[in-house]
């Protein structure tokens, strides 16, 4: 049986998100200069806290795309996923790692990015499998006892720009780790009070809880 998806954020609320805040540099990782890093055992306790395998968390490149740290999360009981935005056209790449493995038995039958419910044709390239199903298509790379998936909807990322990112993606640097990852939530990082997240001033007090655009607010 597939595992079960547990992805923190759904992508259909990346658009609302990124768009809300007026200060983009609080929401998505460029190449700014990276803040020192905390130890390894701090940085792996941060991944735990959130229910991620250490060892799980992959970033990568592409040209035009920057990483939305809200989509930063659990996939499956302890895997990791993220998705990076490109503010010229709104695509997106799904990163997703798991455990298992991918050969031309299992491909088809697992789950293409966050699952299309339809088949999944495969095709082996070089040392990753490229897989396709309804409109969206993916890079699949092999690790040791864990895979390494990079997907994207066929209309708005071409097959080159997708291998790419697949080939580039590997385990962040320690300060890299550290910056998308949130700190932890213990006597030293207490919570904000009641446990809540800290307040936003973009987002009206009342209503279905969507931000205020309007001139004069701030995220």
């Amino acid at each position: 049986m597939p595992r079960t998806a547990r992805v923190l954020l759904p992508l259909a609320l990346l658009p609302l998100l990124l768009t809300a805040c007026g200060n983009e540099k609080a929401v998505v990782v460029g190449r700014e200069p990276l803040m020192s890093a905390p130890d390894r055992a701090e940085l792996h306790a941060r991944a735990e806290a959130l229910g991620l395998t250490p060892g799980f968390v992959y970033v990568t490149e592409s040209p035009g795309f920057t990483l939305a740290r809200q989509s930063v999360g659990v996939y499956g009981d302890d895997g990791f996923a993220a998705a990076y935005w490109s503010w010229k056209n709104s695509a997106q790449l799904l990163i997703l790692v798991d455990h298992g493995t991918m050969d031309a038995e299992n491909c088809p039958d697992q789950p293409l990015g966050q699952g299309t419910g339809t088949s999944v044709t495969c095709e082996r390239d070089g040392e990753t499998w490229y897989r396709t199903s309804a409109g969206e298509h993916e890079y699949a790379v092999p690790e040791d006892g864990h895979v390494v998936r990079i997907s994207a909807a066929t209309a708005t990322v071409d097959r080159d720009v997708l291998r790419a990112a697949a080939l580039a993606a590997h385990r962040p640097t320690d300060a890299e780790l550290a910056f998308i990852l949130p700190p932890r939530h213990d006597g030293k990082h207490p919570r904000p009070p009641g446990g809540m997240p800290i307040e936003r001033g973009d987002l009206p007090p009342r209503g279905d809880g969507a931000p205020n655009n309007q001139a004069g607010t701030s995220g």
